[in-house]
């Protein structure tokens, strides 16, 4: 089935952000601010949104595979163990290895990000080695930053830090990310125009 490009933008949040949405509403809503409890709507809202995306898409891009693996991995170690420091450190665990792998893989002369959107972006090595040492930085940035939040912060804070909290965060850092982006962007090559009869 083609979706169109509205259809496709719903279905890509859904995927994304369906789990943390369900999170955010059974926690406030529906579990009297239960965390273990608000767990459930974790797990099975990322379940769902992830076999929302593959039915209608037929696939799964990897990053939304991760994290949405990620959730319901975390999301069910709360649950077995009853214990809500799981759900809590899974940003802390995912950030600090995306940025980790980012880091490390321009050590071995690699950019993951060139290798991921490269196709839709044609710069430079060197904006994309800039572009790559910043993303790494910002993901061990919000790694500690959610460390921060849980240790020291109200469950309501954390929930909502966590979600619109990261993903505004995650907005603003991408759009900061724009002017490096447009000013090594490789223009187009227009022909020249046909000289003058």
């Amino acid at each position: 089935m083609r979706l169109s490009p509205g259809a496709h933008r719903a279905v890509r949040f859904t995927v994304d952000y369906g789990g943390l949405i369900a999170f955010l509403v059974g926690f406030f809503v529906f579990t009297g601010r239960d965390l273990v409890a608000a767990t459930w709507w974790l797990v099975g809202g990322s379940a769902v949104s992830l076999l929302i995306g593959l039915a209608l898409e037929r696939r799964i891009a990897p990053i939304p595979a991760i994290s949405g693996g990620a959730a319901l991995f975390f999301g069910t170690l709360t649950l077995i163990f009853q214990d809500e420091t799981f759900v809590k450190i899974k940003p802390t665990i995912m950030n600090a290895i995306f940025g980790g792998v980012l880091l490390g893989a321009l050590a071995f002369g690699k950019s993951p990000l060139k290798m991921m959107i490269g196709s839709a972006l044609a710069m430079p090595d060197e904006a994309w080695r800039k572009l790559t040492i910043n993303y790494g930085l910002y993901f061990l940035a919000v790694a500690a930053l959610n460390e921060v939040v849980w240790r020291t912060q109200s469950n309501e804070v954390w929930v909502l830090f966590r979600m619109p909290g990261l993903m505004i965060l995650g907005l603003v850092f991408s759009f900061a990310q724009v002017p490096l982006m447009m000013k090594h962007m490789r223009k187009a090559e227009v022909p020249p125009p046909p000289p003058a009869d």
